[in-house]
């Protein structure tokens, strides 16, 4: 049997429960629940950070952010150090990235002019373009697409309005004004679809799909928002907190976007719906790609792996998008298909994105990243361990001048500040799950706390680089 082909899909600031395997009563996902059907599915996978970049890089390295130092923009030098997709290339593969890498930071230009960087992090074949708000500002293959059927100016005006103008409520943002066949996740898909045609079966191949969405603005076509009708759409979870509010929520609720507090339940359920129709607008394009590797025979001989960079908060808890430790901001998807369709079902054991990459090595039969605390999930993959993988999961959040750092246990979850280590949520997630009443004061929770701070925490960050505060 030869080596297998991935398929390595990417979504943006997608949550974990927004698919129908997952259990939403209202997501139109019908590509990826099938592909869950026939894989594996980690409902209890954690991003390394909240924010885009940071994660993004510990995909790229296998690195949590306090050890390779992103906190909140790129640092161009990190794509000369160690590289997952430079060790599978080293193993023999064709690796090929189409659509937004984020791992660059954006301006004027073309995103062409940063070829050299992704074959720095070892892409053989890179056919980028930016997010669908970046391309305002920089080209890529995606504006040329535009700008040769006559829509670029149209394209850029209404993400003029978005960003520029009066920028509406995010209930009251209308459909994207292009055709859905020129929508911007439409376009990542048919990039790799047409890869998989053009990829010479010479060697195995390892190919990343990035998509844009469901990262707002939520702008899917006409036909997809009519998917949905907002009144069926369950209304977020905000409830009354007890305990004292953290500092990063508090400064987010406090310049919350779009005026926020005027969010209600008719508008949060508008709101959602307009991401579930750009999440199944993504879920159609993960159908097409699927249905390319069944044309070319290559199905049966290729892992599909789905996930997404972080969470977004869609209301919970009365916010938006991310950079907080709320499930919704974490929780992201995990999903392995493997060659032959027969996975191990759903699992709730703790994985983080670091795993998704060690995974993709063992695969790949590639070199294993150096001083990376990433641990492959091959065994529960191959049905060899039921639950047990993680006791813990670390995801970071720089908000400079100020970081913070949360672990999660199966049944707590723990936040400090990253600088002195001072305490600051504690929740009992078996008992409170929507994570409103904060223990971190609680007398009776006092061992706990000082168990996760030192005994979990701390030594997983025994090397905290704070040079880049």
């Amino acid at each position: 049997m030869p080596r297998p082909n991935i398929v390595f899909i990417l979504s943006d600031q997608q949550r974990a429960d927004t698919m129908g395997h997952a259990g939403d009563p209202v997501a139109i996902t019908p590509h990826l629940d099938q592909l869950a059907a026939q894989g594996s599915v980690f409902s209890r996978c954690y991003t390394s950070s909240p924010v885009c970049m940071p994660a993004r890089a510990s995909m790229m390295t296998g690195y949590q952010v306090h050890q390779h130092g992103v906190w909140a923009f790129a640092n161009p030098e990190l794509r000369h150090g160690q590289s997952h997709v430079r060790n599978i290339r080293d193993a023999g593969y064709r690796t090929g990235i189409v659509g937004k890498t984020h791992l660059w930071r954006h301006g004027e230009g073309h995103a062409s002019d940063h070829e050299q960087e992704m074959h720095d992090w070892g892409f053989i074949d890179a056919r980028e373009t930016t997010g669908p708000s970046e391309s305002l500002l920089t080209d890529s293959r995606y504006t040329d697409h535009l700008a040769s059927r006559g829509l670029l100016d149209a394209h850029r005006q209404y993400f003029e309005m978005y960003l520029r103008g009066a920028r509406p409520f995010p209930w009251e943002l209308p459909p994207t004004p292009l055709p859905a066949q020129c929508h911007l996740d439409v376009f990542i898909g048919g990039l790799a679809q047409q890869w998989i045609e053009e990829c010479p079966d010479d060697k195995p191949f390892y190919l990343q799909v990035n998509f844009g969405g469901p990262h707002d603005p939520w702008d899917a076509p006409p036909e997809y928002r009519s998917l949905y009708d907002p009144d069926d759409i369950p209304v977020s979870a905000r409830g009354q907190h007890t305990g004292p509010l953290s500092p990063h929520v508090r400064l987010l609720l406090e310049h919350a976007p779009n005026k926020l507090h005027k969010m209600g339940t008719a508008q949060n359920q508008l709101l959602k719906a307009n991401y579930y129709s750009k999440v199944t607008l993504i879920d159609d394009c993960v159908g097409s790609i699927v249905q390319t590797l069944k044309d070319r025979n290559l199905l049966d001989n290729t892992w599909i792996v789905f996930s997404s960079d972080h969470g977004e908060m869609l209301g919970d808890h009365g916010l938006l998008a991310k950079k907080v430790f709320y499930e919704g901001a974490i929780n992201v998807p995990c999903l392995f298909r493997p060659p032959n369709g027969e996975g191990q079902g759903g699992t709730d054991a703790l994985v983080n994105h670091l795993d998704i990459v060690a995974t993709l090595i063992d695969i790949s039969g590639a070199a294993a990243l150096r001083d990376s605390p990433s641990q492959s999930i091959a065994p529960l993959l191959r049905g060899e361990s039921a639950t047990s993988h993680r006791q813990a999961v670390l995801s970071e959040l720089g908000l400079p001048p100020s970081a913070f750092v949360m672990v999660r246990t199966n049944e707590h979850k723990l936040s400090a500040d990253a600088k002195t280590r001072e305490p600051i949520e504690l929740y009992d997630m078996a008992e409170d799950p929507a994570e409103l009443h904060n223990l971190i004061e609680r007398e009776d929770y006092a061992e706990i706390r000082q168990h996760l701070l030192n005994d979990v925490m701390n030594p997983m960050l025994s090397r905290l680089d704070t040079t880049a505060w």
